[in-house]
């Protein structure tokens, strides 16, 4: 007898959910290449000071909409192999990927997730970040 879908793998769903390990990889990627392009772009500011922090943190938040609007996934979810789609597969609209985004650097709507494994931010644009069919 075939075992039912696990809530990962939910028909609901447009695909696998991707793990909450690759998933904290992938923020992580994003977040060092935002620190390592603000060392390069802003060499004169102070690693640590408010406006280091102010210009790595708008640097994410500019990686992260523009190429998951472009190519449904940030630097470091393409390169662990996850997509961001809607919930019926479809690309997600600029202002869901911006309001996304938004929520995931407020960090509670990023780690408070139902059984399914989408996250508060998923879940209040329609969201879901799926694996893809392979890492780059």
């Amino acid at each position: 007898m075939p075992q039912p879908p696990t809530p990962r793998e939910s028909p609901e769903l447009p695909g696998e959910v991707a793990g909450l390990g690759r998933r904290v990889a992938a923020i992580a990627l994003d977040w060092f290449a935002s620190i390592l392009l603000s060392r390069v772009i802003f060499g004169q500011l102070t690693y640590g000071s408010s406006e280091s922090s102010f210009a790595i943190l708008t640097i994410f938040i500019a990686e992260v909409v523009i190429f998951t609007w472009l190519m449904s996934a940030s630097f470091g979810q393409r390169l662990l192999g996850i997509s961001v789609v809607r919930m019926d597969g479809g690309r997600l609209s600029l202002w869901r990927v911006f309001v996304r985004t938004l929520l995931i650097c407020l960090i509670i709507p990023a780690v408070v997730y139902d059984n399914t494994g989408r996250g508060l931010h998923d879940r209040a644009v329609g969201s879901v970040a799926i694996r893809s069919r392979r890492p780059v």
